[in-house]
């Protein structure tokens, strides 16, 4: 049966001469893998450089509930970035939150609220400066703790100034084990945190070695709630990029 359904390219690999099989977090189905077949030929329209990772696609897909690989039967570009695939630090950003998103996202089950503020995290990326974008990072992890079921609770105060990274929660006192952050990084945390608007995180300043302190704080959350939650690759390069 056909459907018409948006899309995330998570990954693509060659397979054979022009084919190619890419993992796609679509709007109605999760994480899926698809067989796209003459993409990679040298025929004026094959569309294999729509497939990039961070690419929002318009998808009519099969869709088997007892297969591992499904087919695509059209797609086009559903957002047409205007920095995200040209500017270094924007592609490193996005490529940062599609590998977590990869090692995060491991069932083919529907996550529409997740979808589709993933969607608007790489549209916010594209759109604002760099300012901003060097704090998206940060911000993602966070969220996408929330939509996975493991988000922060409570708020950072004075009588709340350490967060809990086992627990999920601010406290008053440092926890009997060493997976917590002090009053300085747990109030950076709950000011990202509760930014509503992409705009806000241009208001909250730091410096590299704050950033990369958290992101590797945010990601050690990652693995205290998730099982067999796996090291990125990408953290290093961001740090590098983001740095420069």
């Amino acid at each position: 049966m056909l459907h018409k359904t948006r899309g995330i390219v998570l990954r693509t690999v060659k397979y054979g001469d022009t084919s190619a099989i890419v993992n796609i977090f679509t709007e109605l189905f999760g994480v899926q893998a698809y067989m796209v077949n003459g993409v990679r030929s040298s025929k004026p329209k094959a569309k294999g450089n729509l497939l990039q990772p961070g690419n929002i696609l318009d998808l009519i897909v099969y869709h088997y509930e007892q297969k591992s690989i499904q087919r695509i039967s059209e797609f086009k570009l559903g957002y047409i970035s205007t920095s995200l695939q040209v500017n270094v630090v924007k592609n490193t950003v996005a490529l940062y939150m599609i590998e977590l998103l990869q090692k995060s996202l491991k069932e083919p089950e529907e996550h529409l609220e997740l979808y589709y503020f993933t969607e608007q995290a790489l549209q916010a990326l594209d759109q604002t400066p760099l300012a901003i974008a060097a704090n998206i990072p940060l911000y993602f992890t966070l969220k996408l703790a929330e939509y996975l079921g493991f988000r922060l609770n409570g708020r950072y105060s004075e009588y709340a100034s350490y967060l809990d990274l086992q627990e999920g929660s601010f406290t008053d006192l440092p926890p009997h084990h060493s997976n917590y952050l002090d009053a300085e990084n747990s109030e950076l945390t709950d000011r990202l945190f509760q930014c509503y608007e992409w705009e806000s995180l241009g208001n909250i300043t730091m410096n590299k070695d704050k950033r990369r302190k958290l992101l590797y704080a945010y990601l050690d959350f990652f693995k205290l709630h998730l099982p067999d939650f796996q090291e990125l690759h990408s953290p290093p390069i961001l740090h590098e990029i983001l740095d420069a």
